[in-house]
């Protein structure tokens, strides 16, 4: 290291000398501070440029090339220029590959979200739906189940009046054919009457049919004999039944009137008879 730097200060001391004498000859015996020489003919260093760069010389002693230090110099200016950075080389096939999987997957989830909100637009369109059709039905069954009593009293008033309909026409027919096997029904109908109170005044008729005329004076004779009474024949009168008139007034106990007193009971008329029409349907018995 020590040779080194002996080396090279030497050579600049020399460069340094030569430089000093070339001043000397083309100005002599000039002075001051930008001469070369000074008072007495004593060599003054010279004052370097500020545009002068000092340069190392070779370690062989030799001077530099002109040529070598411009070449030096382009390339320090080269060095110090930052490199502009090559231009990236585009993949078109990469570019294409990467748009059509970014258009996919755009697909998808466009596709995805569309699906999920038409999803939850038809849950939401169609709970409204069903919820306003189950008002509706509820609201249907609501008024059914308020009329049901209403229904229920008159299915109930119908059946029972149907029943009821079908019982007495059923007895009707029972009491049809009993009387004609048993024309003695009669007679009792026929008793209950003599044994009316208060006793009818005047002269009591007892009108009958003429087939039960022979079976009551038969059977009673006595007893209408003692009451005072007529036994008349009515054809008007169905069998089984009888009627007594007199001055102080009149006791039906005819079968037509007897059967509208129990079907008035049966379907609870409190006013009891009730026109004829019961009378007309017994006349075809």
């Amino acid at each position: 290291m020590t040779s080194f730097d002996t080396g090279a200060f030497g050579e600049s001391r020399e460069r340094l000398a030569a430089i000093q004498a070339a001043a000397r000859q083309a100005t002599p015996g000039k002075t001051g501070m930008n001469g070369l020489s000074g008072a007495g003919g004593k060599p003054v260093k010279p004052v370097l440029s500020a545009w002068e760069r000092w340069e190392m010389g070779t370690l062989d002693g030799k001077t530099p090339s002109s040529g070598a230090s411009a070449a030096r110099k382009a390339a320090e200016r080269s060095n110090s220029v930052p490199a502009t950075p090559p231009a990236p080389k585009i993949d078109l096939a990469e570019l294409a590959r990467i748009r059509k999987e970014a258009r996919t997957n755009g697909e998808a989830e466009g596709r995805a979200a569309g699906l999920a909100e038409g999803r939850k637009v038809g849950h939401t369109e169609g709970l409204a739906t069903g919820l306003a059709a189950a008002s509706v039905h509820a609201e249907r069954l609501r008024a059914l189940a308020q009329s049901l009593p209403d229904a229920l009293r008159r299915a109930e008033g119908e059946l029972a009046e149907a029943v009821l309909a079908l019982a007495l026409d059923v007895a009707r027919q029972v009491v049809h054919r009993t009387l004609k096997a048993e024309p003695e029904w009669v007679l009792p109908v026929v008793r209950d009457l003599l044994n009316t109170d208060p006793a009818l005044r005047g002269e009591p008729r007892l009108l009958l049919h003429p087939d039960d005329v022979a079976l009551v004076k038969n059977s009673l004779g006595s007893e209408i004999e003692a009451a005072g009474w007529q036994v008349r024949a009515d054809d008007t009168i169905a069998r089984g039944g009888c009627r007594v008139q007199s001055a102080s007034g009149e006791l039906d106990g005819s079968l037509q009137t007897r059967w509208k007193r129990v079907s008035s009971a049966l379907r609870g008329e409190a006013d009891g008879i009730d026109g004829d029409g019961g009378n007309d349907e017994l006349q075809t018995l």
